[in-house]
């Protein structure tokens, strides 16, 4: 009986694996059209940032990482710009408006873009367009288990003073979620074995859906009636995330001269495109109402760049661009 109740749960997830684009744009309009529903969702965000960390570690290809290790130019490079472009961006805008001029806890948001690590669906994008993921995938990863470290001072710098900030236990609640992610992953790779994880393929994307329509519904809390009571400050808010991920992106296709077109498109995507869900979980009940706004209203980029750079994504890989071109 237990079997085939656990072989239906499995069918149901590996079918909802194939469905995951459907389920991401669902998710947002629930938690749009379902406040309530969105609200009561939100203590759930922790668990679904640990169980993202856990199937990204788990379904890792590590001999990607090993092999881009023996030659670390591109990767060093590659990690240092999804490290400094966004902290470059959000200061250059914070420097440009004048931070006393911005709302503290609008400026903290920013400060989370910026110090954040890039969004951990970056190699998936690069998938769906075609490119090379190896080296996103092993930027993306070697950021993301160091951000427990490179986070919060960043986040000190650039939200400063007028947000303080307990560096220590940010640090000891990201290494929760990062290195306990990771140590679960190995305990599951050595249970299971390579083999099995493949063959789970279907059913992890399916997990991943299932807590990435949670996250979304859980994200949108206090959206819409953010949207009804302060329009201006939500077209605002969207506004800021949406040119800085026009900027990333410009930015890396202008600037990374020493990759391949492709390259320099999927890692300007992931300078700009940032894991806030990672932070905020690690803020927990410390984050400020308007930083958790702009926390919802930046997954909107993430949600819709996909399909707006489609066109562009196409014309690049048609015309196989190399790195000095």
């Amino acid at each position: 009986m237990l079997n085939a109740v656990l072989a239906g749960v499995g069918r149901l997830l590996a079918a909802v694996g194939k469905r995951g684009t459907v389920g991401f744009a669902l998710s947002i309009v629930v938690g749009l059209s379902l406040p309530g529903l969105a609200a009561s969702a939100r203590p759930l965000l922790p668990v679904t940032i640990f169980c993202f960390m856990v199937i990204v570690f788990l379904r890792a290809d590590l001999s990607i990482i090993s092999g881009l290790v023996r030659r670390p130019g591109k990767l060093i490079l590659a990690c240092l710009w999804l490290v400094a472009a966004p902290v470059l961006m959000v200061g250059a805008l914070v420097a440009g408006l004048g931070r006393e001029t911005i709302e503290p806890g609008l400026l903290l948001g920013l400060a989370i873009l910026a110090a954040a690590p890039p969004i951990m669906s970056s190699p998936a994008v690069a998938i769906l367009y075609g490119f090379e993921p190896s080296l996103i995938i092993a930027s993306v990863l070697t950021v993301t288990m160091l951000s427990p470290l490179i986070a919060p001072p960043l986040l000190d710098l650039l939200a400063g003073q007028a947000v303080p900030l307990d560096q220590s236990a940010l640090m000891l609640r990201l290494l929760v979620f990062v290195g306990g992610g990771f140590a679960v992953a190995v305990a599951l790779r050595r249970r299971l074995g390579q083999a099995r994880i493949a063959a789970l393929k279907s059913e992890l994307d399916g997990t991943g859906v299932l807590m990435y329509f949670i996250f979304a519904i859980a994200a949108m809390d206090g959206v819409t009636h953010a949207a009804l009571a302060e329009p201006k400050m939500v077209a605002t808010m969207v506004g800021f995330a949406f040119a800085l991920a026009v900027a990333g992106i410009a930015a890396g296709l202008a600037l990374l001269r020493f990759a391949p077109m492709s390259d320099r498109f999927i890692l300007g995507y992931g300078g700009a495109q940032r894991n806030m869900g990672l932070l905020i979980a690690a803020l927990g009940a410390g984050a400020p109402k308007t930083t958790f706004l702009f926390f919802a209203l930046a997954q909107f980029p993430i949600y819709l760049m996909p399909w707006l750079l489609t066109p562009l994504a196409r014309r690049i890989r048609a015309t196989k661009a190399a790195p000095d071109q």
